[in-house]
């Protein structure tokens, strides 16, 4: 969940009336928030770098909440103060303003965007003026949002510029590399897009979102209408037309790859600090959007007479709903209820979702405690209550449980285990962000081999196990795949130690109370695989069906894991014995 930090007098003053730390934490209780803590700018740094560092820091008391991740109306101080307002007053309404003197600006996006950023939304904010409060605000709500529903300015990218520099109508395009040139924000020289991405590899802070446009033909640019640069989205913004606290009319551009995003993002925007200026859109946005709920809808999932005991009117549910930022009305039947979506709350996108937000108005700790109409018994599933018993005998085995990746690189589950990938039946991720988890594992092995390359000054013998789920491709399950639980044991010391393997196979078939022998008892025998020795490895049946493999490990597999000692394993399927 996204934390806000935010000044405690500020808030108390924004929101008309002051608060002990226990009323205040129980009104975000009632509206779905969490005081998470209460401290100090001095506080976070003397914990984090010490009370030397902290001398000099700000005593000023912040809180720390809790948000829900999809509101993003809550992201910062103003929409806080907002929604708790409306909570115990009125929910607002928002409307477009057209500039009295001069015509709406427009922004041009050209066909070349298509190739790198497609879309394009903006908006203007005139009369505005900022304080170092609402300044500082307005430029951690960007943050917050590029962290959150931007998911890192992949999706969207934010820029916001000082309208008095610069000149409508403005331009969307894209170019090459080396024809855009601009002096970027905080800078003292121009430089080409190609100089900007090297000079921004060793930036803490913009290094994170190089990779977004680094490798494309042609980088996205937004210019006035006498061509100055006002941004490079999603990198940087240029110095020219940077806000400051002296700034009257803002221009804000939300450039992306999801126009539906960049839609709320811009909302969020915009509303956020309409309380301190009018605004102009020419992007029809902002327009409410309304929905029909059915009383029997929320009263049936929320307010049943025979679950919870109580009965609410239309009437009041419509009240409730106003309580929550949604203005309400009942219809003319006396059974519908029309709710009008604010543009602050693009995350009201069902019925189930109004539903939620009458019921957090009501207050759950409102509703009557009564035994429930239906009775059950919950289990543990029988796979997961079998898994649980072996891991413990395996530890009093003498061997150590780890924990790997589920997934892996496809080197770790073919090449290293001298296999083809397609012999494998792995899934493939189709957009891995790293080399070392292209594929979802289809074996344990690798990643206790992993561990014990991990581990290997530690003292001999390296005792490991694991029982997880391995995936495997099943053109008979509707997802095309199929998880399949298995058990992994190694062994690593100066010798190989077959017989340490061997033994703990016989111990596990005594646990599950299968003896030696053919037919329903177990036994194995001689098998050819190319991750184990030639004539070091054996295949395990139990009940008659082959259930896995158990050996000497191949000195190729050693070698390509970086060990240096022999190691025997031992991989079965324990679902075959459910």
């Amino acid at each position: 969940m996204p934390t806000v930090s935010v000044k405690r007098d500020l808030l108390f003053h924004a929101l008309g009336r002051t608060y002990t730390d226990e009323e205040f934490d129980e009104l975000c209780f009632e509206f779905g928030l969490e005081l998470d803590e209460i401290t100090s700018e001095k506080d976070i740094i003397s914990r984090e770098q010490g009370d030397t560092k902290a001398e000099g820091a700000s005593d000023v008391i912040l809180y720390k909440i809790d948000v829900p991740a999809n509101r993003y109306d809550l992201l910062c101080l103003e929409g806080l103060v907002r929604g708790l307002q409306v909570f115990k007053m009125e929910a607002p309404r928002y409307r477009r303003v057209s500039p009295a003197s001069s015509e709406p600006q427009r922004l041009v996006i050209t066909k070349e965007t298509t190739a790198v950023r497609p879309h394009a939304v903006a908006a203007v904010l005139r009369n505005i003026t900022f304080t170092q409060e609402r300044y500082d605000s307005f430029i951690e709500l960007q943050e917050k949002l590029h962290q959150n529903v931007c998911r890192k300015r992949t999706l969207v990218a934010i820029g916001t510029h000082d309208l008095d520099t610069i000149s409508g109508p403005f331009t969307y395009t894209a170019k090459p590399p080396g024809d855009i040139r601009f002096k970027p924000l905080n800078q003292a020289k121009e430089y080409t897009a190609q100089e900007l991405m090297s000079l921004y590899k060793t930036d803490s802070h913009l290094r994170h979102y190089l990779h977004i446009i680094e490798d494309e033909a042609v980088y996205p640019v937004i210019y006035d209408s006498n061509g100055i640069v006002l941004s490079m989205p999603p990198i940087i913004n240029g110095d020219h037309s940077k806000i400051s606290l002296n700034t009257k009319n803002v221009f804000i551009e939300c450039t992306a790859t999801d126009l539906t995003k960049a839609k709320i993002v811009l909302d969020m925007m915009v509303t956020m600090f309409c309380e301190y200026f009018c605004f102009l859109l020419w992007e029809n946005i902002l327009e409410p959007t309304g929905q029909y709920v059915h009383s029997d809808y929320p009263h049936s999932i929320c307010n049943p007479q025979p679950f919870f005991g109580i009965s609410e009117s239309t009437e009041h549910i419509a009240q409730l709903l106003t309580k929550m930022c949604l203005r309400s009305e009942v219809m003319s039947d006396g059974e519908q209820i029309e709710v009008e979506i604010p543009p602050t709350r693009s995350d009201v996108i069902h019925a189930c979702d109004i539903m939620e937000d009458a019921a957090m108005a009501y207050g759950f700790n409102n509703i009557p405690r009564t035994t429930p109409r239906t009775y059950t018994i919950a289990n543990q599933l029988p796979l997961n209550k079998l898994s649980e018993l072996l891991r413990q005998d395996l530890a009093a085995a003498g061997f150590t449980e780890a924990l790997t990746f589920a997934l892996c690189s496809q080197e770790d589950i073919a090449d290293k285990l001298l296999k083809n990938i397609s012999e494998t039946r792995a899934c493939r991720i189709s957009n891995p962000k790293t080399a070392e988890f292209q594929v979802a594992r289809t074996t344990l092995l690798s990643g206790l081999l992993k561990t014990v390359a991990a581990n290997r000054k530690m003292p001999l013998p390296l005792r490991l196990f694991e029982i997880s789920d391995v995936v495997l491709k099943d053109e008979s399950k509707d997802v095309g795949a199929r998880n399949n639980r298995r058990l992994c044991a190694v062994y690593y010391n100066k010798s190989p130690g077959f017989e340490v393997i061997h033994g703990l196979m016989d111990r596990v078939m005594q646990l599950l109370e299968i003896k030696p022998g053919q037919g329903n008892g177990y036994h194995i025998q001689a098998a050819d695989d190319s991750t184990f020795f030639p004539g070091r490895c054996a295949e395990i049946f139990a009940c008659g069906k082959s259930i896995g493999r158990l050996g000497v490990l191949h000195p190729d597999v050693i070698n390509r894991f970086e060990l240096t000692m022999p190691c025997s394993a031992l991989d079965i399927d324990i679902e075959h014995f459910l």
